[in-house]
């Protein structure tokens, strides 16, 4: 109970703290000079989205047929690399049938693809606006620490939509694809369902790979702790393997190593940023009482 307390009492501190460095860097700043410059970091934002998506948009060809239809052709990068590893992995074969079932099917997937390639390309630049906007209520030893961030996140989402894409979505999709009750039910996949399942694995597991992005927050208001996380380490790879049976439904066990095997990497890492924010407050909290 009083650990609770004191965590939301802690918390309301760092909030107040960051509000009243807005204040202070920035020249005594009103509340509607922080909504104007909010509105200005979303309209660059926006201006962004809008460039990228509409190269998507008129790039369309091009993403259809070399990045989303890929994965389901023989010659794919992860298909030939896993054939050059082992004759046992080799992946070909891979019969299916797509087809547009609906009147707008087709060009709505036009408008989501252009809005996905778009928010993909123009992920470092809106983390970029976000930190800006941010920036001015961290105080100097904040900033010099957390120097370099926007390049992290981006990295860790590209990181992970490779990641998704090389390994998740060609896995999963071989083995969904291929999957028959009775063989004379042939599999004819709705393009919707396709573009709709690629994507979500795509981003999801980008979204996956920010995982030492949130323990640095959550440790950074004291939620997370590096003695925490090394007590339910146990808990977290079980959990960790749960997820990479879900994401892919593929019964192998070597498929579902795979997809573990980062995620149990940024488990550690995470652990590894969370003991360093631990340490940071710890002598902070000393120097503030020596002081």
């Amino acid at each position: 109970m009083f650990r609770g307390l004191f965590l939301t009492l802690n918390t309301k501190v760092i909030l107040f703290n960051f509000f009243n460095n807005l204040k202070d860097h920035s020249g005594e700043m009103t509340f509607l000079d922080h909504l104007e410059d909010l509105r200005w970091h979303v309209v660059r934002s926006v201006i962004a989205m809008i460039v990228f998506t509409s190269i998507g948009f008129f790039g369309i060809s091009f993403i259809f047929s070399e990045i989303l239809l890929a994965p389901m052709r023989d010659d794919f990068w992860t298909y030939r690399k896993l054939c050059e590893l082992s004759d046992s992995l080799c992946i070909s074969g891979i019969k299916f049938e797509m087809q547009n079932r609906t009147m707008t099917g087709q060009f709505m997937m036009h408008i989501k693809t252009a809005l996905v390639f778009g928010l993909c390309c123009s992920f470092p630049y809106l983390v970029f606006e976000i930190w800006k906007f941010i920036k001015p209520g961290l105080y100097p030893k904040e900033q010099k620490a957390t120097r370099g961030a926007v390049l992290f996140v981006s990295v860790l989402f590209f990181l992970g939509i490779l990641f998704g894409y090389y390994i998740i979505v060609p896995l999963s999709f071989n083995f969904l694809i291929n999957y028959k009750i009775d063989e004379s039910i042939p599999n004819v996949i709705d393009l919707t369902n396709y573009i709709s399942l690629l994507t979500a694995m795509v981003l999801g597991s980008g979204i996956m790979f920010q995982l030492p992005v949130l323990i640095y927050v959550l440790s950074k208001i004291g939620i997370v702790s590096p003695k925490l996380m090394r007590t339910y380490r146990r808990h977290a790879i079980v959990v960790i393997f749960i997820v990479a049976a879900i994401i892919t439904p593929s019964p192998d066990f070597f498929t579902q190593s795979i997809v573990a095997l980062p995620l149990l990497i940024l488990y550690e890492l995470s652990i590894f940023i969370s003991a360093s924010v631990h340490k940071t407050r710890q002598l902070e909290h000393e120097e503030f009482m020596n002081s």
